[in-house]
């Protein structure tokens, strides 16, 4: 045998003290329940949604349905710029678990919509003699937009980087079985990701049309912060890659760069040949109008 088996390898290196290699399949649960519960939690609030609004913060029909409207296209929007600080500045670990935060802490705030009376419209029958039912304050307006931005902002920071980041861990080109076991882990994180929207429409749903709202948002919340635990924990197992110059950031900077120098003058056409091809030890030769030279 020209190499060791794979046991061997791993008893000597534990053997000579030296660290074991990060990533590998090791990883994989981690990084899958946190995007499988941040689609149970996220998924799980949306269908009933209208309902809470039209109820308790006494929303008309066409309201609610543009407010959930602007939430929707903002959580699907936000990727993309959870992408782009992902790949040019922050690194794919680093941008999960601070969206992990971001949408927990949104969770805990709608949550605290449900749990205290102070922080929506008081209770009110609309149907009743002489009643008039106000809306709600800007103040109490405010903390329910935040808690949707802030769980559009935890979706667009998990949802680009979660497969990407599994990826990295198993990227090993020295692995015979390298696609297979990607192909493996894409297999799970997709079907996963289908069983946690499952759960969501179901039975997230039902424990809200039947427990009430303040169980019905406490159950996302709490499997968020399950989600952001599982995915912190495995700090010291991740593979973490250094993160590199966007293609995006280097047109800005030419498109910025030609219009600061728009009013430049350029020189003539001699001074442009002596400016290039005849400069000291250049060994260019001055471009001819003819087709030989």
């Amino acid at each position: 045998m020209e190499n060791p088996t794979n046991e061997t390898e791993a008893k000597q290196i534990q053997l000579n003290g030296e660290k074991k290699p990060k990533g590998g399949i090791i990883t994989m649960p981690f990084i899958i329940a946190n995007e499988a519960f941040e689609k149970v939690a996220s998924y799980g609030l949306l269908p009933n949604m209208i309902m809470y609004l039209i109820r308790d913060y006494r929303f008309g029909v066409a309201k609610g349905t543009n407010v959930l409207f602007m939430w929707s296209a903002a959580t699907n929007f936000t990727p993309l710029l959870g992408a782009f600080l992902s790949d040019s500045y922050l690194g794919r670990f680093l941008t999960i678990a601070i969206a992990s935060l971001s949408s927990f802490l949104g969770m805990v705030l709608l949550w605290l919509t449900a749990m205290l009376p102070q922080v929506k419209p008081s209770p009110c029958d609309p149907t009743a003699a002489g009643n008039h039912c106000g809306s709600a304050t800007a103040s109490q307006l405010a903390l329910l937009y935040t808690a949707f931005a802030l769980i559009s902002i935890g979706s667009g920071g998990i949802r680009p980087c979660s497969l990407a980041f599994g990826a990295d861990q198993l990227d090993n080109k020295e692995n015979p079985k390298n696609e297979r076991v990607l192909e493996s882990f894409f297999g799970w994180y997709y079907a996963s990701s289908a069983v946690a929207v499952l759960i969501a429409f179901t039975g997230i749903v039902y424990i809200q049309e039947h427990l009430g709202w303040r169980i019905g948002f406490g159950v996302p919340a709490v499997l968020m912060l399950i989600a952001a635990l599982l995915f912190v924990l495995a700090f010291p197992l991740y593979v973490r890659r250094n993160v590199s110059k966007s293609l995006f950031i280097g047109l800005a900077q030419v498109v910025v760069a030609a219009y600061v120098k728009r009013k430049l003058s350029l020189p003539n056409q001699q001074d442009s040949s002596l400016t290039y091809y005849h400069m000291k030890d250049s060994e260019l030769k001055a471009p001819s109008h003819k087709l030989r030279f």
